[in-house]
């Protein structure tokens, strides 16, 4: 059965390193910047912290969830701004989680499964090669779960 996410966000509070809450004004501008809306799991992860370093602080941290001001398209984060084209990936994917080593955690926003955006791994040696790029949680509460139970990369053990 999984967790209800406001006890999630409550783990994150007391165990990891949260930034501050987004503001209501700061969701409406990232979301007029990135013409998508957040869903209610981003949503409610936002408003409570904008980011997070999980299991441990920055430089070492194995999840960096990205503020609202870093998210970019995933072509943008692996490839860099000049190459923000579809040659380099459809531009329905968006970092919001860094994994390190120049991996990160992308949500689909052309898609939802249940009024949540999937998270799907980008793996920068084989972006933006579906193939290579599993889906690795139904949503981001369900990959916010998996992450602080299983630790750094749960998806490669499975």
């Amino acid at each position: 059965m999984a967790t209800p996410l406001n006890s999630l966000l409550e783990e994150v509070s007391r165990e990891h390193f949260p930034h501050a809450p987004a503001t209501p004004e700061e969701i409406e501008e990232f979301e007029q910047r990135v013409g998508w809306r957040l869903d209610p799991d981003l949503r409610a992860f936002y408003l409570h912290c904008n980011g997070a370093e999980l299991i441990k602080r920055l430089p070492d941290s194995p999840y960096r969830i990205l503020p609202l001001s870093k998210i970019v398209r995933a072509r943008v984060a692996i490839f860099g701004k000049k190459n923000d084209d579809d040659a380099h990936g459809p531009a329905s994917m968006w970092a919001i989680c860094d994994v390190q080593d120049g991996n990160y955690l992308l949500v689909d926003v052309a898609r939802q499964e249940n009024g949540r955006y999937p998270v799907i791994d980008g793996w920068h040696e084989a972006w933006p090669d579906p193939k290579y790029c599993d889906q690795i949680a139904t949503s981001f509460s369900d990959f916010l779960e998996r992450a602080l139970r299983d630790g750094q990369a749960y998806w490669l053990d499975e």
